[in-house]
């Protein structure tokens, strides 16, 4: 592994710490992006690569130890998974979130739509890692998206006599 992983603090206690011997020796696997990174693995897919010694694409394996890293682990592609996923629910609701605050709603409900989606979106993306039971997932991404359906709503409310 290249760097340094003093920052990381989800070790188990029989290492010392700053010691990483293997992805067993994080207690929370695949969210080391959360709790520090090693140096020159700034990426999701590149953390992921520097703990689990998978990279998908051989110019990353070689840069990083050799060919023999170049294969795929289902923790990487678990990982890569929750992050495309967050990527494709955060942006929409970045946009609506900037139209809906143009409305100049009510601070209090504004927060209470945005505190919905963030918690919403963690709890989803923990049960993805994690690999909670099946209706956590499904109930966290539901849950995230009602704020998502009532700004939307409340836009096509404020636009539409405008038509």
């Amino acid at each position: 592994m290249h760097g340094s992983a003093e920052t990381f603090v989800f070790m188990k206690s029989g290492n010392k710490f700053g010691q990483v011997k293997s992805p067993q020796d994080f207690k929370i696997r695949g969210k080391a992006s959360t709790c520090g990174v090693p140096e020159g693995c700034e990426q999701v897919g590149t953390v992921s690569g520097c703990l689990f010694q998978a990279f998908a694409n051989p110019e990353d394996a070689l840069r990083n130890g050799g060919l023999q890293f170049y294969r795929q682990d289902p923790d990487v592609e678990r990982c890569r998974r929750a992050h495309r996923n967050d990527m494709e629910n955060i942006f929409p609701f970045l946009f609506l979130g900037a139209i809906y605050s143009l409305l100049d709603p009510s601070p209090t409900v504004a927060r209470i739509h945005f505190l919905i989606f963030c918690v919403g979106r963690i709890v989803h993306t923990i049960a993805y890692l994690l690999q909670l039971r099946a209706p956590t997932r499904s109930v966290a991404y539901g849950v995230a998206q009602l704020p998502c359906f009532s700004m939307a709503l409340q836009i096509l409310l404020a636009t539409t006599p405008h038509w």
